[in-house]
């Protein structure tokens, strides 16, 4: 997909006009124009030299995305249009509220002039000429993008204005003739009746209140993209760097990656890096949305964008420039913006024929009022009144402005939406697929249960670990940290090998060692009834039992649990009252998936399906509605690029996040629930505007040819008609700018559970600086048992919050194998 700036365009119709031309270049597959941000997408392997080429043919100018400097290219996102429209405004009406003194004061209400003026009905008329003039001058924007339009083929709203105003100044110059040869001819009664036929007023207030109608819709345009701004704005300008052995404040387009770098407290960090030295507390709501800080320490991962709270930070680059996780939110939010959802393509169509349709209209309206008899004058006001009352704008942008809108909100909270097709859909789906391990658990498994069955509990224990060694599933990480807890040394096997989703093999010492579930370890030895039933308790407690056997003899098994996330049950709470059917698909076999479904409270659940098997499970799901598929690890990318929409947990791996259409950064569920009732609330939005777009012009054109004159009395001024064109897309941009009171953080609260809390306090000798503070911190809190670590290397202490009793001893041989002496435990 190839990006670019497009300049020149004024409405809808001129978009319109370069997705046309562009997509019929060779080679072009797709192409989307966003009037709003003036950008382009195309799909395709076209030459971008033709594309651009395309773009200019079409009256236009063209630029590949990122060929401008920096300051160039976010220019499309600062307001520098309503500065220029508010000084054509003013300027405007200073001569246009003299030319109503002279044309309405004066004719209408008898204000004074002086006598040269109002004893001279041609000289009056002169005047309004040239105040018309300059008016049409300072305004000569309309006329030159209006009639290029007409040239190019290509018109467009400038047209309608630039038509409508031009109409009303001819037919009061031909007027003004006609007051000549009446004043030569001596004709005074003809001469003051000409006077009344002079719209130079109209000509001049029409160009005044559409460029009062442009600035007010410059404006709220301006505000659509203040989130996307904001964000550019958190970007840090500067990172201190050591090179040659000396701190040096560089500008942070000069950090390479490599660069070591430091972060003193307040500071932003620059740009991705991993912590060599140092512990802090850091402000990750630039990303994240959540204002509570998050402790970090070596080996950590910190980002552009983010305020260290406290500590001095060492850090090595690991993402600069654009490779950052800011500068990637960025670019999606952009690239959400300059996308089209589904539901832009009718306005789009419309759009595409709107202006030489009202042209034709306003024709037929003249000429049928002049064949009814109607004055010359008369005919022309009714279809100046067309022309400037119809309205692409307001059709053109009323999904664009509430996509942009609600697509940065959405980001400064920790949602990302790809594009503006995955905003509209993730709105309509009615079922949603939630894979179980790190989505609705937190994703860290932990060992709850060993029992051993023909060896000792020891020996069991480096069996599993000797196995596990080389797995990367979750569930073999829990048995390393147990066996690493335990002092348990894994031994060295051959000839591993993984069955996805049943279990491992490995060879050891000449022995084979088997692990994985009941179902696969049933193919290599007899599991007795009485395993059988532990086993079935075991998962009726929301355990996974994992069997482990030597040589086809049945050894023992170990059991592990994953942590429900605190407010995983209240998300599908949630998304129960919106109307969603939730199932959780889960590899697990069914008594352990069905005790973790009741729960969490899910309508139904998929047990024991393969890595493979989940895209089957939402094929199946998509025959019965709009389908959603939530998850975070590799095997689940298939199944996201499957479902209608991809949504995946943004601590999940790079693969899910790459095959995902959203992105929930804050890796909780209840921004699950926060993003289906923004796209919901979005789409209500665009519904509204699409309607009074539609039903504007509707009324309004009917209105302006003056179809109720005879039937209700009802006539519009072509000033009016100009008022009402200038706030139709003014009162759209407004109506969509309302997302922004949409309250994310107020829509799901995480259910509060009871639970038993006590605290104990470690005496600690050796802890020299925070950094050793920061290591026993990290070692206190990967225990299952501890839930909150505050460790002070001043005052030589520890106090752990615990959930449940906790040995002593457990917590002395953690601090001690972190290199520091436990000197007593209270």
């Amino acid at each position: 997909m190839q990006k670019y700036s497009v300049t020149g365009m004024s409405c809808a119709a001129c978009s319109n006009r370069v997705e046309t031309a562009v997509s019929k270049v060779s080679g072009v597959e797709s192409c989307t124009v966003s009037l709003l941000t003036n950008s382009m997408t195309v799909d395709g392997n076209a030459d971008s030299k033709d594309i651009i080429a395309a773009v200019t043919n079409a009256g236009y100018n063209a630029f590949l995305y990122g060929t401008e400097n920096k300051k160039t290219r976010n220019q499309t996102l600062q307001d520098t249009e309503t500065p220029k429209l508010k000084r054509r405004l003013i300027t405007s009406l200073g001569f246009l509220v003299l030319l109503m003194y002279i044309s309405m004061g004066h004719t209408m209400w008898g204000f004074p002039l002086p006598s040269v003026l109002s004893q001279n009905p041609f000289a009056l008329a002169l005047v309004q000429l040239l105040l018309t003039v300059i008016v049409m001058v300072i305004n000569q924007k309309f006329f030159i993008n209006g009639f290029k339009g007409i040239i190019n083929r290509s018109p467009n709203m400038d047209t309608l204005v630039a038509l409508g105003s031009s109409a009303a100044f001819i037919y009061s110059t031909a007027v003004l003739f006609m007051m000549t040869n009446a004043s030569l001819n001596g004709d005074f009664s003809a001469l003051h009746k000409y006077t009344h036929e002079l719209y130079y007023e109209s000509s001049a207030m029409i160009l005044a209140l559409i460029t009062l109608g442009k600035m007010l819709e410059s404006r709220a345009k301006g505000k659509t993209t203040n989130a996307l701004k904001s964000l550019m704005d958190l970007s840090p300008k500067t990172a201190t760097v050591i090179r040659d052995g000396k701190e040096i404040i560089v500008d942070v387009s000069e950090v390479k990656k490599g660069d070591i770098f430091t972060v003193r407290p307040g500071e932003k960090i620059p740009v991705d890096a991993i912590i060599l030295d140092g512990f802090s507390a850091i402000d990750e709501s630039a990303l994240t949305g959540e204002s509570i800080p998050v402790d970090k320490t070596i080996n950590d991962t910190v980002y552009a964008a983010t305020i260290n709270q406290s500590g001095f930070l060492k850090c090595e680059a690991l993402q600069v420039g654009e490779d950052t996780a800011i500068s990637q939110i960025i670019k999606m939010v952009s690239d959400a913006a300059a996308t089209k959802a589904p539901i832009a393509k009718i306005a789009d169509k419309v759009s595409g024929i709107f202006v030489p349709i009202v042209i034709l209209i306003a024709v037929i309206t003249t000429v049928v009022w002049l064949l009814v008899g109607q004055t010359v004058g008369f005919a022309i006001a009714r279809g100046i009144s067309v022309l400037v009352i119809s309205c692409p704008c307001a059709l053109g942008l009323a999904t664009p402005v509430a996509i942009m809108v609600s697509s940065g909100k959405a980001a400064k909270n920790g949602i990302l939406f790809k594009n503006a097709v995955s905003i509209e859909n993730a709105g309509k789906i009615n079922i949603i697929a939630l894979d179980k391990t790190g989505t609705i658990t937190e994703g860290k498994p932990t060992v709850t249960d060993i029992l051993p069955l023909t060896v000792e509990t020891e020996e069991l224990l480096t069996l599993a670990v000797s196995l596990e060694q080389k797995s990367e599933h979750p569930l073999s990480k829990a048995i390393m940290a147990e066996g690493e807890k335990q002092s348990v040394t894994p031994l060295e096997v051959t000839d591993f090998e993984v069955f996805a989703g049943n279990g491992l093999t490995a060879v050891l010492n000449g022995n084979k060692l088997t692990g994985g579930n009941i179902s696969y370890i049933s193919t290599v030895t007899a599991i007795p009834e009485e395993i059988k039933r532990k086993t079935e308790e075991l998962s009726n407690q929301g355990k996974t039992p994992l069997f482990f056997a030597k040589d086809n003899t049945l050894c023992g098994i170990i059991a592990v649990a994953d942590r429900i996330k605190p407010d995983s049950a209240d998300a599908i709470k949630q998304l129960k009252k919106l109307g969603i059917r939730t199932v959780m698909l889960t590899g697990d076999n069914k008594n352990t998936a069905n005790a973790i479904a009741k729960q969490i409270g899910t309508q139904e659940v998929i047990a024991e399906v393969l890595p493979d098997g989940k895209q089957a499970v939402i094929e199946k799901l998509k025959a019965k509605g709009k389908v959603a598929m939530v998850g975070d690890g590799i095997n689940d990318a298939p199944a996201l690029t499957c479902a209608d929409v991809g949504i995946a947990i943004g601590a999940g791996t790079d693969v899910a996040i790459d095959a995902a259409d959203i992105v929930l950064v804050k890796n909780s569920l209840s921004s699950l629930v926060s993003a289906i009732k923004l796209s919901r609330n979005t789409l209500k939005i665009i519904h509204q505007n699409l309607f009074w777009a539609f039903f504007y012009n509707v009324i309004g054109i009917p209105l302006a040819a003056g179809v109720f004159i005879n039937l209700l009395g009802w006539q519009l001024n072509p000033m009016f008609g100009a008022a009402a064109m200038s706030l139709s897309s003014f009162c759209v941009v407004s109506n969509a700018l309302r997302i922004n009171l949409f309250k994310i953080s107020e829509n799901i609260k995480p259910i509060k559970k009871e639970k038993i809390q006590m605290k104990k306090i470690i005496k600690i000798e050796g802890m020299m600086c925070m950094h050793c503070s920061g290591r026993v911190k990290s070692a206190l809190e990967e225990l299952p048992q501890v839930d909150f670590a505050d460790v002070s290397h001043e005052n030589d202490t520890a106090t752990v919050t615990l959930n449940t009793e906790t040995d002593n001893a457990l917590l002395k041989e953690t601090v001690e194998k972190q290199g520091y002496k436990v000197l007593e435990i209270n």
